[in-house]
């Protein structure tokens, strides 16, 4: 049996604490060596201040997963690369669709894995929705995806600056889904954006899209909403009606539910890392990302009361 691959984690934040390193745990092939945040530590595991702190100390480290803001995380990953060090993206994979090109070709220049993961592909139901949707006539699909900032970003002031994508950090989410299961590409068509007057990012979205053959793929983001959370997709076709709710969690098929499965996204996040290394290949679908910069580059900004986290 092959040793598992020494792995870094650089960004200690909430997400990081209840999924990454739980995931790298239950991922055989992967072991978190080390980890690198400026304001925290893991217990149980050497902590270091920055990326190269990390990297100077535990020279057995061979890839870098970077669960950090995307403001900055450009230069980390160009220094892991550098490094020769393979590196998994957290979502958005970058501030700029640029930026993440420059790191698609630096990691194929010098034979490293660049991985841009999105999280909600690995959802449990989507795989098999992108099966039922494959050569189906789509007619119209509807996103509503709500949820509570106060609740997921509790005073983090990073998603409301140029590059934080505001609404459009969970937003994004829908739309790698989207952008999964449908069998014909998707394009911007408008967008409305509502920002609050303290702001810079969007609290808000109403997005209007349509897929190659002309199909309507309407899309409302919120950040407002308290109490239960809403995160679904629904896709009308030539056939029965398809579903994901939570996130991508369950499936409906024509109202029947077909699957309903526990959250273990991160877990096939790390799995596919794994997967792409021994490969020697990468993974860098910037398509979502790619919508989200068309919804910005259309859509009308109409101001909204401040807000206060």
């Amino acid at each position: 049996m092959t040793d598992p691959l020494a792995l870094g984690l650089v960004g200690l934040g909430v997400i990081a604490r209840n999924q990454h390193v739980p995931s790298l745990a239950a991922t055989p092939s992967l072991r978190l060596a080390a980890v690198a945040s400026r304001n925290a530590a893991l217990e149980g595991t050497p902590s270091h201040r920055d990326l190269d702190a990390m990297l100077a100390a535990h020279p057995e480290i061979r890839a870098v997963s970077l669960c950090t803001p995307p403001q900055g995380r450009f230069e980390q990953a160009w220094t892991a690369l550098q490094a020769g060090r393979h590196v998994m993206l957290e979502k958005p994979p970058g501030a700029s669709l640029g930026e993440v090109r420059s790191l698609a070709a630096l990691a194929a220049a010098k034979g490293l894995t660049l991985f841009a993961s999105w999280h909600s592909r690995a959802a449990a139901a989507v795989e098999a929705a992108r099966d039922l949707l494959s050569g189906a006539e789509i007619r119209r699909v509807e996103i509503t995806w709500k949820e509570d900032v106060r609740h997921w970003h509790p005073g983090q002031e990073w998603i409301w600056s140029p590059g934080g994508l505001g609404v459009f950090d969970p937003g994004i989410n829908a739309l790698s889904v989207l952008t999964r299961i449908l069998p014909q590409p998707v394009h911007m068509r408008a967008a409305l954006l509502e920002v609050p007057a303290n702001k810079q990012a969007p609290i808000a979205a109403r997005v209007s899209m349509a897929t190659a053959s002309g199909a309507p793929v309407e899309a409302e983001f919120d950040w407002r909403q308290t109490g239960p959370q809403t995160w679904d997709i629904r896709v009308e076709r030539d056939g029965p009606e398809i579903l994901l709710r939570e996130g991508g969690a369950r499936l409906f098929v024509g109202g029947v539910e077909k699957i309903a499965a526990a959250d273990e996204e991160y877990r096939r996040l790390y799995a596919r890392f794994a997967e792409l290394i021994a490969a020697g290949e990468s993974d860098v679908d910037l398509t979502p990302l790619e919508l989200v910069a068309d919804a910005f580059l259309l859509g009308e900004r109409r101001l909204v009361e401040e807000f206060q986290a």
